[in-house]
């Protein structure tokens, strides 16, 4: 539990909450994983990762230029401060964060559709470029320069539904992600008749899979958490090191295994 991440505030919160009874009782983990998000909100800094890549090009930014953008570390602790994150002319967003036609439900990019890049720009899909397969492997965009978060320009007050997550390409670094998730299919493998605990085992407890970072985690060392913003909370692995950036999920920002449960039931 160290090692991904859980904090000894969230554990101890967790126990007052649940309390001392004279008989075993059974509590869900979804509300230990309730505590350590409450705790790690308020005391982790949010950064910039993205874990299943789609490359996108904006085709009217100048070629070469760069920018270093003002981002905010937490809104949560004003002490954390603010951290410079650099822009360019090709990024990496979710591969979910874009569909060619989606309906007015959807908030995120698709052709013809703007969103707002944290701390940077509005931009529109205007095409994609697909594999031999038919895999989107690159989008290209148009943005507007004007509307620079925070540069007070009434293009920058501009409200689209739609903020994501983003990695300059050039600047990217790649890192090991370990995404655990519950051990069990069942809240209580053990204790159903007739069928062995094993059978219960979760086969997608863990992924690894390679993602991209912002550079500022370059220097991070192991047992230092964050929230990767959208997508959850990790801890540097103990094995991780300069050459080779390892994280590991502590939680992600929302439960959805009680959807999953539900779905299933």
């Amino acid at each position: 539990m160290r090692r991904r991440g859980y904090t000894p505030e969230s554990i101890r919160n967790f126990a007052d909450t649940i309390g001392i009874a004279k008989r075993d009782n059974l509590i869900d983990v979804s509300l230990l994983e309730f505590h350590v998000r409450e705790n790690l909100n308020k005391t982790t800094p949010r950064v910039m990762g993205v874990l299943n890549p789609l490359k996108v090009v904006i085709t009217n930014y100048p070629e070469g230029q760069e920018e270093w953008l003002e981002a905010e570390n937490s809104p949560e602790d004003e002490s954390l401060g603010f951290r410079q994150v650099p822009f360019s002319k090709e990024f990496y967003i979710e591969k979910d964060d874009f569909k060619e036609e989606a309906n007015k439900k959807f908030f995120r990019l698709k052709l013809g559709g703007e969103v707002r890049l944290k701390n940077a720009y509005i931009i529109k899909a205007e095409s994609c470029t697909k594999d031999t397969d038919g895999n989107i492997v690159e989008v290209q965009c148009t943005y507007d320069p004007k509307s620079k978060s925070g540069s007070g320009t009434p293009e920058s007050l501009r409200r689209v539904k739609g903020t994501l997550h983003w990695v300059s390409v050039p600047h990217a670094i790649p890192a090991e992600i370990r995404l655990y998730d519950r051990l069990f299919t069942h809240e209580s493998p053990d204790t159903q008749k007739d069928k062995d605990f094993m059978e219960f085992i979760n086969p997608s407890s863990l992924e690894i899979i390679t993602g991209y970072v912002e550079p500022s985690l370059k220097e991070a060392v192991p047992g230092e958490r964050f929230q990767f913003q959208r997508m959850g909370y990790f801890c540097v692995d103990k094995e991780s090191s300069k050459e080779t950036l390892i994280f590991n999920r502590t939680v992600g920002l929302r439960d959805s295994w009680a959807k999953i449960q539900q779905k299933n039931d």
